[in-house]
């Protein structure tokens, strides 16, 4: 059930009876869809008792505290958050009764490991759906998502934004980013981007800037956050439309009227083996395959099946993201340096990305293997994540990861640095070299394309 404004209202869980202890509950997350289910299903109901959250895939999220100011009023004290590594023994020492799966963009398998480790301790495992967790808009909404993080969103994302501009005619379009709060949580509970200097008052991550700057170069205004429902009526307050731009492959916050969602040739079969993406796969409205111009025929042929067997009723849109840079001679001929888009590489789990595909492209001589001149953080990154391949991912989960990631550019003897993360690199570090970036947008092969798609539906 939701109220009138669209917030959603649920019953107490079944065999709860008057007076009887509430259900002690670990949302086990990594700094994003934990927060929004705590928020919109546990938050005001006393039924349960959320006695912490656990993080993983984000550092230094574990150690911190869900704050009062977010928390409300049943947690006075606000919610401490653990690493996942604490979860048997916080089951044990809290007497829980169960633990909510509340991340994304990890196989199937992995899933069901964790949850054997939570029976194992004695403790229920469980999914909060997504009926409960979707806030419905004043606004037409329209959610762009993915099978895997690396497919292709972002760009999806500016097309879409590109068509509602510039062909339909919306003057007020603005995005809702799926969080990435790594900052002060209170502070950060309601987010607005319209120009670099919001992104420098908010001191963003590179992980935030790859996702906030397209959208504040193009003049729209993106939204982010922790507490969605705020950030909806915010944004509603200055919208004609609302695109969720959704990350990894997690499904939307918001109750969606047109979803599209982006498959990856080059990881054929992954749109069946990750959650949520195959649960995403399956409700989508449009499927974009992304990347056919670099996928081999096989991979395509399998993903388009796949997406045929599981959603029959889906329109397929084929797409490529052409490669971009400012002067291809500087990569002909030279020793460079790759940078990729962090976490393409790191949870994506791909050795590689369009940094590798533009030094091929535009004929270096040779990609250099920054491994040997990595240090601290990001030399830890290398460990967490061993299928990385000979490029550099471009982490910046604060100003002493920046520092690490800038000294391993600069202790790389290359002769040119290709950038192929979404942001200019250079406004946040100091690179002694030349350097390429490289630019990628979607182009839809054929048709339907989005335009057309988007036109049938939106058009004012």
């Amino acid at each position: 059930m939701t109220t009138s404004d669209g917030r959603a209202q649920h019953a107490a869980p079944a065999g709860r009876t008057h007076g009887s202890a509430p259900v002690r509950t670990i949302i086990a997350g990594a700094a994003g869809r934990d927060f929004h289910d705590f928020n919109t299903v546990f938050r005001d109901d006393d039924a349960y008792q959320v006695v912490a959250f656990t993080a993983t895939q984000i550092p230094n999220i574990e150690g911190r505290l869900y704050p009062p100011a977010l928390s409300g009023p049943l947690y006075p004290k606000g919610i401490p958050i653990f690493p996942e590594s604490d979860l048997e023994k916080l089951i044990r020492e809290q007497s829980v009764d169960e633990v909510v799966f509340s991340y994304s963009d990890v196989s199937h398998e992995y899933v069901m490991h964790l949850a054997s480790r939570v029976l194992a301790a004695g403790a229920g495992f469980r999914f909060i759906g997504p009926k409960r967790t979707m806030l419905k808009s004043t606004k037409p909404v329209i959610s762009v998502c993915a099978v895997r993080t690396g497919s292709g969103k972002s760009q999806t994302s500016r097309r879409v934004l590109d068509i509602l501009q510039n062909q339909l005619g919306y003057r007020h379009v603005v995005a809702i980013r799926h969080p990435m709060p790594y900052g002060d949580l209170a502070a950060q509970a309601v987010q607005r981007f319209a120009t670099y200097e919001d992104m420098d008052r908010a001191q963003c991550t590179i992980e935030e800037r790859e996702e906030y700057e397209p959208y504040v170069e193009r003049g729209a205004v993106i939204f982010a956050g922790v507490d969605y429902e705020a950030i909806l009526r915010k944004a509603e307050e200055e919208a004609d439309i609302i695109i969720w731009d959704g990350g990894n492959n997690d499904l939307p916050f918001y109750k969606s009227d047109y979803h599209i969602v982006v498959v990856d040739p080059h990881r054929p079969g992954h749109e069946l083996r990750y959650h949520p993406g195959e649960a995403n796969l399956r409700m989508a409205d449009a499927v974009v395959i992304n990347k056919i111009d670099t996928a081999d025929a096989a991979g395509v042929n399998t993903v388009l099946a796949n997406v045929r067997e599981v959603n029959p009723d889906a329109v397929v849109v084929r797409g490529a993201s052409p490669l971009f840079v400012d002067d291809p001679a500087a990569i002909r001929g030279k020793r460079v340096l790759v940078i990729e888009d962090g976490p393409t590489l790191t949870h994506g789990e791909m050795a590689y990305g369009a940094g590798v595909v533009a030094a091929q492209q535009f004929g270096a001589a040779q990609i250099v293997d920054p491994h040997p001149y990595a240090v601290r953080t990001i030399a830890d990154t290398y460990r967490k994540y061993p299928s990385t391949g000979a490029v550099l991912p471009a982490m910046g989960y604060g100003r002493e990861q920046i520092a690490d990631l800038e000294e391993t550019i600069n202790m790389t003897p290359v002769d040119t640095v290709i950038i192929a993360t979404p942001i200019d690199l250079g406004r946040l570090v100091d690179i002694d070299k030349p350097n390429q970036r490289v630019r990628y947008e979607l182009q839809e092969i054929g048709s339907p394309t989005l335009a057309d798609l988007l036109k049938t539906r939106f058009t004012r």
